[in-house]
């Protein structure tokens, strides 16, 4: 079946860096637009950033715009998206989701979802 698993999440001090992985099965990982999306308490999930199947075409939200870098690695089936200087407004339940147009995962339509890890950013 279908699995999206996150790991990398944790707790983090203001200006500190994280690496979030997302590895996938059961669906042709390589044919699949990537990204990822959080949900912070009390609040709608939104779009964080998402990467073309080819790895060439990526997409981020402004609040992360030259912070945050999403990549993949095809042959690992793994999606990652690596946080530096990270701020307290960054503190969320981090989502992998799939789909199969980036447009459309921009958006916030994904064909497979992960459970999420969380991220705390907190002095």
């Amino acid at each position: 079946q279908v699995q999206l698993v996150e790991s990398g999440g944790g707790l983090v001090r203001p200006g500190g860096s994280l690496r979030l992985s997302c590895a996938a099965s059961g669906f042709t990982f390589s044919s699949y637009a990537m990204g990822w999306f959080r949900q912070a308490p009390g609040k709608e999930r939104v779009f964080v950033a998402g990467v073309a199947w080819s790895g060439d075409i990526t997409y981020y939200a402004n609040s992360v715009k030259g912070r945050f870098t999403i990549s993949r690695d095809n042959a690992k089936n793994t999606v990652y998206l690596q946080m530096n200087s990270l701020k307290p407004e960054d503190t969320a339940v981090y989502y992998c989701a799939a789909d199969h147009n980036i447009n459309t995962l921009r958006v916030g339509y994904g064909d497979y979802w992960g459970q999420g890890t969380q991220v705390t950013v907190s002095s």
